[in-house]
This record gives structure tokens, C-alpha cells and sequence, in this order.
């Protein structure tokens, strides 16, 4: 078992002695079932590895785990957790959990996402990962100031069940919305949903049936990759190119028919990449061509810096085949909990029916409260704020790597949304990268998380939304001293190594 996942943002510290701490770790992890029962652990020596203790730390760990009974030790054999759940009670009628869940298959990254969110909230940690808006500049005031002065106007009955479809001014405020990015939408090819995510699991949910196909532009946005996942999609990667790689996109249409292509043309998460205005309408045609259902996600093409983006794929639809999805979790806050899709009315009407199974519908108040915001005129003048803001603190981060990490990384300035994506030219991991920069206190996502499968450990990426220029130079410096440890370790390893006479 690789627990190297569960630890990235542990330091161990000197208020009680190591193998105490290690063995709470431990133990949490096998409560709240991240270690499943019957898992065998990594020997003591590489946990002591991993710890950076003595060996005899780590022993002392899992022996007070054994004492607790978390956990068995056979000889010859190994370290196992024990069911747990015979620890809590004595009955002989203890509640079987574990056998009525449905298996759950994790992707392999996805327990270090969950670690990395809940790591952001340290007061001493820089946070260059998870791709989020600056909470400084949550527009909170207005909407306090809206729900304080539009409350008594608003109809009771708009405080019960609304349509599944959503809050009906939002939607006609929203379609209005998209005429600007050239989407000509009606009020049936439109739902609220909550949160993008909501959107990508809907879908899915529709569309795939288990062992069906389905197309990712990689690397991509880990959410779409769990959600295909979990649902029993058989992907098909697109592989990263400068050019769209159509004669590979063309081979998988007509070797396994699949029913979608998942994309995010504009900006991409993770690497900022624009599909070029050509190839999104060489794309539409193919696909119009194969009656491929084509899902865009779009949650950044509001911040660019440069050049206005091109059309989206939807303002392109000439076939009724793409799917619009969006959210204003990136462009205001997370909190809202408000997306929204553009679809052919037939796919819409379907999402409605799947989603009264799940919420029946999105939050009311937020769906009025972001009807008035945008109505007021307060998100236009949000967006180009925040465009200033952005860029000055991407030119910070790019000029700080420019500075210090040039001849060791490889990357490109991003013309829009959140992210730089790296690529490592040394002889280290990006995991391994991850590990000493946590010790360092700041933090990025590997690679590996924005693929469907392993990748080759170079890469990993950085967002540049949530700090001011300042913490951000201090991150990239804090990072290079992570990455100097690594191979300053790295040459005495290799001194120490004693060369064989030939």
C-alpha cells in the first residue's frame, strides 16, 4: 500500500514523540476509511522512509497501532489494518458498513486533492494549487447589500420549490448573457445546475452507460476524469500536441463510435492551452460528421489577458451537438454553488428528470441573489477587475520563474485563466517535487492528477489566482529551495555510491 498519498501535508512536530503522531495519522486514515481493512502497509523501513524517522520510530508506530488493535503484525509476512469496526462495539448486531457499500474505486490522485484542499487552510502554508478566485475579492458586500435592499420585494413563493430547471429570471438573464460570446440560446435549452460538477456527473449520467467510450483532451480537469470513471467509461485520451491531433481524434470515431468528447477549448485546466478558431471549426464539422456529442466546459474564458479567445464551440453549433457547460464558482466564488448548461432541449428535458433525483433543484436564494448582480451591472465591472488583478499576479509568478527556475523547468505564459503548467528538465519526480516543497510550506498539483492514466511524473501545475504578487514571488522562491534539496540529495547520493571495479 502507497500511504506516501496520505501524508503530503504532515509535519511532524515536537510537542509528542514521533511515533505517537505517526500512528494518529495512521489511525485517522483507517477510520475515515481511506486504509480499507485487510490493506497490508509499507514495511517499517520505508515507513521510517517516508517519516524521515529511524527505523525504530516506526516500529514503535505500528506497535502502539497493534496495541489499539488498528492494526495486525505477522511475522515474515507484514503490517495489516484490522476491520475496525470491531473495535467500536462489542454487539453481535454492529451494523456491516463496509460489506453493504457498493465497491468504490478511487482514483489514485484524488485522496491527495482531498488533502491539498483541506492544507490551504494553514495560516503558514502558500497555496499554489487548487484553482480557485482569491476569497480578498469575494464580492460579498454586494451581495449582503442586494439581499438587504431587495428582500421584502421578493415573492414568498420564491422561497419554496421552483422549477427543476432553475430560477426562471436567472435563466432568461443568463441566455441574455450569452449573446455576447455569440451563444443564441432559448429559455428550453437552458438549466441552473449546482455547480458545474453537478453538470459533468448529469451528463454523464445520461449520456454513458458502463463500457461505453468517451474522448478526453489531455491533461484535463480531474473532476471529468472521476466523474467518466465512476460511471464505467472506457477513456480515450487526446493527447497534449501543439496541433489538435484530429488524425487520432478521426481513428477513435471510427474504430469505437464513442458517444462524447470532453473538452475545455479555452484556457484549459491544467495547462492554459486556446484551441485555435481553425481547429474549433474543423472539430465541429468531424463531429457533426460522426453525430459526436461534444461537452464544453468553459469556466475561464472571462479571464484573458491578451487577446480576446475565439468563439466558443456552442456560438459554433451548427449540428446541435454541443453541450455548453459554465459556472460562476471561478468568475465570483465558490460558495454560490451556481452553473449552468446550454444544451438541445431534448438533452436538457432529460437532465431535468435526472436531476429532480438528486436536488430537485439548485439554491433559490443564490439563483436571485446572481440574477440581481448581474441585472445591476456589478459582474461586468467584477470581471474586468479581476482581469487586472490576474494578469498582474501571472506576470509575477512568470517573471519569478524566469528568475529562478528557467533552466530547470519548462513552461509556457498563458494568455488566460489560472494556471502555469510546468514540465521538470532535472532528474525529479514531480511527486517527490511535492514532498519537499510541503516542507518548504507551499504546494502544487502533480501532473498525474490531470491524466486518466500515469503519466511520466515531469510535470505539475500552478495557479497564480489566490495570492498577491508578493506571496506568490515568495512561493516560487520556496520552491526552488525545494527543488536545489532535491538535487543537492541527489549528488551526494551518488558520491557516496561506490563504483565497482571493472
Amino acid at each position: 500500500m502507497d500511504i506516501s498519498k496520505f501524508i503530503v501535508n504532515t509535519r511532524l512536530s515536537n510537542t509528542s514523540p514521533y511515533y505517537l503522531q505517526i500512528a494518529s495519522l495512521i489511525k485517522a486514515k483507517i477510520i475515515d476509511g481511506s486504509l480499507a481493512v485487510g490493506e497490508k502497509l509499507p514495511a517499517e523501513r520505508e515507513l521510517a522512509i517516508l517519516f524521515e524517522v529511524s527505523r525504530t520510530t516506526a516500529i514503535n508506530a505500528y506497535r502502539d497501532l497493534e496495541k489499539d488493535g488498528y492494526v495486525s503484525i505477522k511475522k515474515g509476512s507484514g503490517t495489516y489494518v484490522r476491520d475496525r469496526y470491531s473495535l467500536v462495539s462489542n454487539s453481535t448486531y454492529e451494523m456491516p458498513w463496509p460489506q453493504l457499500l457498493r465497491p468504490y474505486s478511487e482514483p489514485s490522485m484524488a485522496s491527495l486533492m482531498s488533502e491539498l484542499m483541506v492544507s490551504n487552510m494553514l495560516e503558514d502554508k502558500i497555496s499554489l494549487d487548487a484553482g480557485m478566485p482569491d476569497p480578498n475579492y469575494y464580492p460579498i458586500d454586494i451581495f449582503s447589500n442586494l439581499h438587504r435592499d431587495y428582500l421584502r420585494r421578493l415573492d414568498p413563493r420564491d422561497f419554496g420549490h421552483i422549477p427543476i430547471h432553475g430560477y426562471e429570471p436567472l435563466r432568461h438573464t443568463i441566455s441574455e448573457m450569452l449573446v455576447s460570446k455569440g451563444i443564441k440560446c432559448h429559455l428550453d435549452e437552458t438549466i441552473i445546475l449546482s455547480g458545474s460538477q453537478q453538470g459533468l456527473y448529469l451528463t454523464g449520467k445520461v449520456l454513458i452507460d458502463p463500457g461505453d467510450y468517451v474522448i478526453l483532451q489531455t491533461p484535463t480537469y480531474l473532476g471529468a476524469i472521476q466523474s467518466f470513471q465512476a460511471l464505467g467509461a472506457r477513456v480515450l485520451n487526446l493527447p497534449q500536441r501543439e496541433d489538435f491531433p484530429f488524425e487520432i481524434l478521426e481513428d477513435y470515431l471510427a474504430r469505437y463510435r464513442p458517444k462524447l468528447l470532453y473538452c475545455i477549448p479555452t484556457f484549459r485546466n491544467p495547462n492554459g492551452d486556446v484551441m485555435r478558431i481553425e481547429e474549433r471549426k474543423k472539430l465541429i464539422q468531424l463531429a457533426a460528421r460522426y453525430r459526436l456529442a461534444i461537452l464544453e466546459d468553459d469556466p475561464y474564458s472571462s479571464f484573458y489577458y491578451e487577446d480576446i479567445p475565439p468563439l466558443s464551440l456552442k456560438a459554433m453549433d451548427n449540428y446541435g451537438g454541443v453541450i455548453y457547460l459554465s459556472t460562476f464558482s471561478k468568475i465570483l466564488m465558490p460558495g454560490l454553488r451556481v452553473g449552468y448548461m446550454v444544451a438541445h432541449p431534448s438533452l436538457i428535458q432529460r437532465i431535468v428528470l435526472e436531476k429532480q433525483y438528486v436536488d430537485l433543484h439548485s439554491n433559490n436564494i443564490s439563483q436571485w441573489l446572481l440574477d440581481l448582480f448581474i441585472k445591476e451591472g456589478y459582474l461586468e465591472e467584477h470581471l474586468i477587475k479581476m482581469c487586472g488583478i490576474y494578469k498582474r499576479r501571472r506576470n509575477a509568478m512568470a517573471e519569478a520563474l524566469n528568475l529562478s527556475l528557467a533552466s530547470k523547468l519548462s513552461f509556457h505564459i498563458p494568455v488566460g485563466g489560472f494556471y502555469i503548467w510546468c514540465s521538470i528538465n532535472e532528474n525529479i519526480s514531480s511527486k517527490k517535487l511535492l514532498q519537499e516543497a510541503l516542507k518548504m510550506g507551499v504546494s502544487f498539483i502533480p501532473g498525474d492528477a490531470f491524466y486518466a492514466a500515469a503519466g511520466e511524473d515531469k510535470e505539475f501545475r500552478l495557479c497564480f489566482s489566490q495570492h498577491d504578487e508578493k506571496v506568490i514571488v515568495e512561493g516560487i522562491s520556496r520552491l526552488e529551495k525545494a527543488m536545489g534539496k532535491l538535487k543537492k540529495g541527489q549528488v551526494s547520493a551518488s558520491k557516496g555510491h561506490i563504483k565497482p571495479i571493472i
